[in-house]
């Protein structure tokens, strides 16, 4: 007989990649008790060791995403210069280990899941009461009852576990009316991928290929532009099953896929057709990484009209800017250019009722499994988007325990409240400017006015707002009445479009690399970013020590309290540039 455990909690989430990480930590920073289980043994998903996908996301000037992906990618840079794969895969863990209100489930595969049918608030029919997890390692099941759960999982494993409405597949044109030229649905969906890496040595190293090698030609690599040398070389369309049955099927198109990888290697080796003579491979990923399989139901579905349009909701939580980048069933073996690439009016809009299910009352989910069409899926897929819709779950999940409501409640009582959590963590909402308060407003500043404007970022949307710069140990102070203060906010320039970091643009603006050359660069912080700082509250002329940060690797600060002051003053001390004599601030406010 073998052991069982249980644990109760507030929320479950299901799925360790980016976007149920994010989900975990946005839940556990806002009190509430986080279960995460993961079947892997490391986090990241798609953008883990196992797999190594790229996280990517909005193009377009000043559109990185915020918030806790952006928190992570800074931590890469000052921990992890050299981008190793063990370095990185720690830093996920460490982001998730520091939380003490999660419970972290490692090797646990969500396999069952308890429900009950009945008649639930705004129209429900069923509702989760526990999940069942097989962890391998311990020999052990794990039973979690939770008051809410969230799949993150990629495949939408709650979908047929606990009937949650789900779709699979490309819709006719006419369904949405989307501009596809299918005139029917089918079940088709993109590919997956087992990907390859590659390093330069500074010797001859041969390349015997296994018995289990597709042979390949030039031929084959009409339209795929093969370039081991390229930072953008990442071998993502060595892909296969959009014809196929993307979860059934797994297994023998990994068979197929470690054939493709393999058989690539060797024409790069041995073809004669490269300059390839010391470069090894240095990893084959066995686990493939998968771009798209069922797609839940919510009470809104995203339609690449939506995208496309630009459609503004005034329930947004995220955005996205990804170009609807639709790739052939046929993947590798497709005759052409193996996808499509429309680019997207970055940022769009992207809505909190896509993230909650329309017949199960207490599912979230957050992930490339969202409530939206397969057209509309091609863009919003992309892990930094994927991190965005996780770290507004966790937040939307925090809102229903504490006020008693339904993921649907919140939307109708709390939408408000959710966006202002999102905002205060630096989750950029493009069309709502974050409010400042009237203590704020009126207090004498001695700084510029853009630093109390609710702008957080430098964008086209807001003209032609720049940082203020202020000289290395200078202070910028709000004088103002005796009152109380509750939250004081801080926002630092991070470089959002990567600058100030060497190499190429697809080095710097990725915090994992690909093919890795012996003249790949070392990274570094940001330079624009604030090293050090302190923050001092004051009260008829008796200052106090708020925070004071060395080394610091954060864009933003959100700073409770419950004291009274009548100044509050930053001192931003020190930055990342060792050359420059001003620091860029760009918000500073509070209320």
């Amino acid at each position: 007989m073998l052991d069982k455990k249980f644990i109760n909690t507030d929320l479950c989430v299901i799925g360790g990649g980016m976007a149920g990480i994010a989900a975990a930590i946005s839940a556990a920073r806002e009190g509430i008790k986080v279960v995460l289980m993961h079947e892997r043994a490391v986090l990241g998903g798609n953008a883990s060791s196992e797999i190594r996908m790229w996280i990517c996301g909005s193009q377009g000037k000043n559109n990185r995403e915020t918030g806790i992906i952006e928190e992570i990618a800074l931590e890469n840079l000052y921990r992890n210069p050299t981008k190793s794969y063990a370095v990185w895969d720690t830093v996920l863990y460490d982001f998730v280990k520091r939380e003490k209100n999660i419970t972290l489930l490692l090797n646990c595969s969500c396999m069952d899941a308890e429900t009950v049918e009945g008649s639930f608030s705004h129209g429900r029919t069923k509702k989760i009461t526990s999940v069942t997890g097989w962890q391998m390692t311990t020999q052990c099941f794990y039973e979690v009852k939770a008051k809410f759960f969230c799949d993150s999982s990629g495949d939408s494993i709650l979908a047929p576990l606990t009937g949650a409405e789900f779709k699979i597949g490309r819709e006719g044109k006419d369904e949405f009316s989307e501009d596809t030229d299918r005139e029917k649905a089918d079940n088709f969906t993109m590919g997956m991928s087992c990907l390859i890496q590659g390093r330069e040595t500074d010797r001859k190293i041969e390349y015997k290929a296994p018995e289990c090698a597709t042979p390949l030609t030039e031929e084959n690599f009409n339209h795929r532009n093969l370039n081991i040398k390229s930072d953008y070389e990442n071998y993502w369309y060595l892909e296969l099953g959009g014809d196929r049955d993307t979860i059934a099927d797994t297994e023998l198109l990994r068979d197929e896929l470690i054939g493709l990888a393999t058989g690539t290697w060797d024409y790069i080796k041995n073809s004669g057709k490269f300059d390839s003579e010391t470069w090894e491979l240095d990893f084959l990923g066995f686990l493939p990484g998968k771009r798209e399989s069922r797609r839940m139901v919510g009470e809104v579905m995203i339609s690449q009209r939506d995208v496309s349009d630009g459609v503004i909701f005034p329930d947004e939580i995220a955005y996205g800017g990804w170009p609807l980048d639709d790739h052939f069933p046929g993947g590798f073996y497709h005759k052409g250019a193996p996808n499509t690439n429309r680019m997207t009016p970055a940022p769009y809009s992207i809505p909190y009722r896509a993230l909650y299910s329309k017949n199960v009352e207490n599912l979230f989910f957050a992930g490339r499994n969202i409530s939206m069409t397969h057209m509309a899926m091609s863009s919003i897929r992309v892990m930094a988007t994927c991190a965005l819709l996780g770290e507004a779950v966790g937040k939307a999940a925090s809102l229903a325990v504490r006020n008693s409501l339904t993921p649907h409640g919140v939307y109708l009582e709390k939408m408000s409240e959710l966006q202002t959590l999102l905002q205060n963590e630096d989750a950029f909402l493009p069309h709502i400017k974050r409010e400042i308060s009237p203590l704020c407003k009126n207090a004498a500043l001695s700084g510029d006015e853009t630093l109390r404007n609710g702008e957080d970022r430098i964008h086209k949307l807001y003209g032609e707002k720049t940082p203020y710069f202020v000289e290395k140990g200078k202070d910028i102070s709000y004088q103002f009445k005796e009152s109380k203060v509750s939250e004081i906010h801080i926002v630092f320039d991070s470089d959002l479009d990567r600058c100030t970091l060497p190499g190429s643009e697809c080095e710097r603006i990725h915090s994992t690399r690909a093919n890795t050359r012996l003249d790949s660069p070392v990274m570094h912080m940001p330079k624009t970013l604030c090293r050090e700082f302190k923050l001092i509250g004051e009260l008829n002329g008796e200052k106090t020590e708020l925070l004071h940060v060395t080394d610091n690797r954060k864009r933003c600060y959100h700073i409770t309290q419950d004291s009274t002051f009548d100044c509050l003053t930053l001192v931003p001390i020190d930055i990342w540039d060792t050359d420059a004599e001003e620091i860029p601030v760009i918000s500073f406010d509070f209320k």
